[in-house]
């Protein structure tokens, strides 16, 4: 029974001292990097659709597809940086729960 007890203390005591480990794991950084990618690889990508569906259907002195694909990789970058801010303030703040343990 005291062997058990200890197992489970020995197992208690290392979940708290990998909750009170506050830097980010090396998952939490590559999901990061995958979110910011997609953040501005998303919005990019819809925008040259846009462009493309109404350059086609709606032919016009100036083309969509370039204007439309800038104000999707604005808009992107825009979402990056509202997420990696928000991410750093709460890193900074101490409310990171991430599942590396």
């Amino acid at each position: 029974m005291n062997k058990f007890v200890g197992q489970i203390a020995a197992k208690a005591g290392r979940k708290l001292k990998a909750q009170a480990n506050t830097m980010p794991g090396v998952w939490f950084g590559l999901g990061m990097m995958g979110m910011v990618g997609w953040s501005v690889a998303v919005p990019t990508l819809l925008g040259a659709a846009l462009g493309i569906w109404l350059d086609e259907h709606y032919p016009g002195p100036h083309p969509w597809t370039l204007a439309l694909l800038v104000a999707g990789l604005a808009i992107g970058c825009w979402i990056a940086w509202f997420w990696v801010t928000k991410e750093e303030r709460a890193i900074h703040d101490g409310q990171v729960h991430h599942d590396d343990a």
